[in-house]
């Protein structure tokens, strides 16, 4: 993995795939980790993260991380997802959100020196493709070591660098909390209903 001190970086998470991804690996992610992970490596431009979101729940289970990380330095891209009747009668919920990932990578292609694709998707190649002639290199996390893998392989070889997921697993893995004896574990999403004044702003991040 190669990146450089003072090279403008910008993050890309389609939420879906990299989520799955994690659970194949047996880990979750801290995104407050992933996030100060990055901006260590160069100027952390801006962290995109991308998820449909089911409207008309009582109560979406996304919701809390989508919050959180709406306070804490990311940008949400969210839209609602659409129900339909497959072939079969059977309901199908729709929620990609390829065409909006694909369109703000263009965009800030001509501010960046370095994109991170954090997707599988094999469908992404062209994206990237586009991107590099632009003069921008690409590095595209996922996994190969889940069952099944998780990267199209036209994606990886696209990629300018491939980086495994399960080796980030040591920087951007949330600790397990501790059960108390005789009581429960924490309720899972607790922690993205806190919401700092402040937010997380990394250190070294620039504005457009």
């Amino acid at each position: 993995m190669i990146f450089y001190p003072q090279e403008k970086i910008a993050l890309f998470i389609d939420g879906s795939n990299l989520y799955a991804a994690a659970r194949g690996l047996g880990f979750d992610i801290d995104y407050r980790k992933l996030l100060e992970y990055f901006a260590s490596k160069g100027l952390l431009i801006r962290a995109f993260y991308y998820t449909a979101l089911v409207e008309d729940q009582e109560y979406s289970p996304i919701r809390p991380l989508v919050d959180w990380l709406d306070y804490n330095g990311y940008t949400m891209v969210t839209k609602p997802t659409k129900e339909f009747t497959d072939a079969q009668g059977r309901r199908k919920i729709k929620g990609n959100m390829d065409v909006e990932l694909a369109i703000d990578v263009m965009e800030m292609a001509q501010h960046l020196d370095h994109v991170v694709l954090f997707s599988g998707d094999g469908d992404f190649r062209r994206l990237v493709e586009a991107v590099q002639r632009k003069g921008v290199r690409v590095t595209v996390v996922s996994t190969i070591r889940s069952q099944p893998p998780m990267v199209a392989d036209e994606l990886r070889r696209q990629a300018d660098t491939f980086l495994e997921l399960q080796e980030l697993q040591p920087h951007i893995a949330r600790a397990a909390r501790p059960v108390p004896p005789g009581g429960e574990a924490p309720r899972e999403g607790r922690e993205f209903r806190e919401r700092p004044a402040g937010g997380l702003t990394p250190a070294n991040a620039v504005d457009l």
